[in-house]
C-alpha cells in the first residue's frame, strides 16, 4: 500500500452529491478545499452496515471540523443516485439522513486506486486522509472492512497539525488539544519525558 503522507494529494474531478442534494458533476477536490484542510474518507458501499455509523458520526462532528477550517468529503464506489437514495432513507430504516458534506461517486474506482485503498478491485478499505492547506497529505489511516473508525481521532489529528503549524512544536504520544507540546530537540525531549514519561 502506498504511503501518501508528505506527498501532494491525488486530485480528482467526479460527480458528488452536495449538502443540498444537488449533483455536482464537476466536483473537484482541490477547488473545493480552496486553501482549507480536508478530511477525505473512503467507505466500502452504500446501504451496508458499519458505513452508516461512520458517515453519521462524521456528520455529527461536522461543526467541529468546520470550526477548525476543515472540510469533510466522503467517497465510495457507488453512484450519485445510490448516495442520494441513501440520504433520502431515514436513519431509523438504515439510511444516513441528510448528511451535510459531499459524497463523491467513484464509479470507475479510479479515486480509490489513486489513494491505494481499493481492495479486490471491488470496494475501498476505510481510508482516512488529512490534507493540509497546501494540498499535502499529512496523515493517513486505513482500516480493514469490519473495523469502524474513531472520528474523534481524525479531529485530534487536525488539532495536532494546527498546533504544530502555530507553535512549531511537535505532538507526543496521546497528545490532545490543550496539552503541552514538545520542543523538537534534545533538551525538549528530555524536559518533556522528565515530566510526562510515567503517564505515557
Amino acid at each position: 500500500m502506498a504511503v501518501l503522507v508528505g506527498k501532494e494529494a491525488p486530485n480528482f474531478t467526479a460527480t458528488a452529491v452536495m449538502p443540498d442534494n444537488s449533483f455536482n458533476e464537476q466536483f473537484n477536490l482541490r477547488s473545493f478545499l480552496k486553501g482549507k484542510n480536508g478530511i477525505l474518507f473512503f467507505y466500502p458501499l452504500d446501504f451496508t452496515f458499519v458505513c452508516p455509523s461512520e458517515i453519521i458520526a462524521f456528520h455529527n462532528r461536522l461543526n467541529e471540523f468546520k470550526t477548525r477550517n476543515t472540510e469533510v468529503i466522503g467517497v465510495s464506489v457507488d453512484s450519485q443516485f445510490s448516495h442520494f437514495a441513501w440520504k433520502e432513507t431515514p436513519v431509523e430504516k438504515g439510511g444516513i439522513g441528510n448528511v451535510q458534506y459531499p459524497l463523491v461517486a467513484d464509479l470507475t474506482k479510479q479515486i480509490a486506486r489513486d489513494y491505494d485503498v481499493l481492495t479486490g478491485d471491488s470496494v475501498a478499505f476505510r481510508g482516512t486522509f488529512l490534507i493540509d492547506k497546501d494540498f499535502k497529505v499529512r496523515h493517513q489511516l486505513v482500516n480493514d472492512l469490519p473495523l469502524g473508525r474513531n472520528i474523534d481521532e481524525a479531529i485530534r489529528m487536525v488539532d495536532a497539525l494546527a498546533f504544530h503549524e502555530e507553535h512549531g512544536e511537535v505532538c507526543p504520544a496521546g497528545w490532545n488539544r490543550g496539552d503541552e507540546g514538545m520542543t523538537p530537540n534534545k533538551d525538549g525531549v528530555a524536559s518533556y519525558l522528565g515530566k510526562k514519561a510515567a503517564g505515557l
